[in-house]
């Protein structure tokens, strides 16, 4: 019996992620047996301090990539959203799954949506795209940092350590708390990170067999829009250091994108939007970027990549 091992992070999100690839693995190729290898991250074990000063999201695929070099895992199932726009030489993304809800969520026990919160409010995120965009549309707002897994985060929401709590749609949606979105926070006021609720199978480049398992899974669709949102990402060099939004859709023969990039500090952003054929997703993400550069991007970012500048005020 055929054997595919999936590297994964143990977070309950991780783990629903990986069994549901699992299973459409299994689905698709009867008889094949798919086993998970859980494994810890530095970015799921450091905690204290954001992911932009600790390295970045990469830090959660590090392991998982390694445990593929050592031949302790044939692939491994990540949130693309978390996955650099510049994959480690040596790997390559067979299968992007179809994407769930790309939003991001306002979940409160009090509150109804950003616009009812008081004023000085707490607000919790660990995200620099979703402060910019919190601080853009209330900057009264006391935003503070908050990381680990979803339950987690939820749990200091219900301890009362926040008013309010910023997650992405797709995460609460998978673990069975649909319930605690109080308002979805949706395109075009809102936008989200690049290829969020995408789901993404990586695979070593030289191991073609595993791929093309893989790749049965790949959702077309999927692909091209979050081929512009990253392509968008790409060119402004965006990182977790960097509050950067796109969000693609399609339109019959016609991909339309929209992006963003912010200020984590005072709120102050710039948006740009265009369209083109579905075949030049690449072509597109690199026109809009351009045009956020026009409107002064280049400075933002790198105000915001300046390392001594923290982004969280209280």
């Amino acid at each position: 019996m055929q054997i595919l091992r999936i590297a994964t992070r143990k977070s309950p999100l991780a783990l629903w992620q990986s069994e549901h690839v699992a299973a459409a693995l299994r689905a698709a190729h009867p008889g094949l047996e798919v086993t998970l290898v859980p494994m810890s991250t530095r970015g799921d074990e450091v905690l204290d301090r954001s992911l932009a000063a600790i390295g970045g999201k990469g830090l959660f695929l590090k392991e998982l990539e390694l445990a593929m070099q050592r031949g302790e895992a044939d692939c491994a199932v990540h949130s693309l959203k978390d996955v650099p726009m510049e994959l480690e030489p040596g790997f390559v993304l067979p299968a992007i799954l179809e994407r769930a809800d790309y939003a991001d969520a306002f979940v409160s026990n009090r509150y109804n949506g950003i616009d009812e919160l008081p004023q000085g409010a707490i607000v919790g995120t660990a995200s620099l795209r979703r402060q910019a965009q919190l601080c853009a549309r209330r900057p009264d707002l006391v935003l503070r940092d908050l990381r680990g897994n979803v339950n987690t985060r939820l749990g200091k929401l219900d301890a009362g350590e926040y008013d309010a709590i910023v997650l992405a749609c797709a995460g609460l949606q998978r673990l069975g708390f649909d319930a605690r979105i109080r308002a979805r926070l949706d395109s075009p006021q809102w936008l989200p990170a690049p290829a969020q609720g995408a789901i993404a199978i990586e695979c070593r480049d030289d191991d073609p067999a595993t791929a093309a398992l893989c790749s049965v899974l790949d959702h077309a669709p999927t692909r091209t829009c979050v081929e512009a949102e990253r392509a968008m990402n790409r060119a402004l060099h965006g990182s977790c250091h960097v509050p950067v939004a796109a969000f693609a859709e399609l339109r019959g023969e016609r991909l339309h994108l929209q992006g963003l990039v912010g200020s984590a500090h005072d709120g102050h952003s710039v948006r740009a939007q265009d369209e083109a054929s579905a075949q030049h997703a690449e072509r597109l993400g690199i026109a809009v970027a351009q045009a956020l550069l026009d409107q002064g991007a280049g400075a933002l970012i790198a105000a915001e990549a300046e390392p001594d500048t923290g982004p969280f005020r209280s």
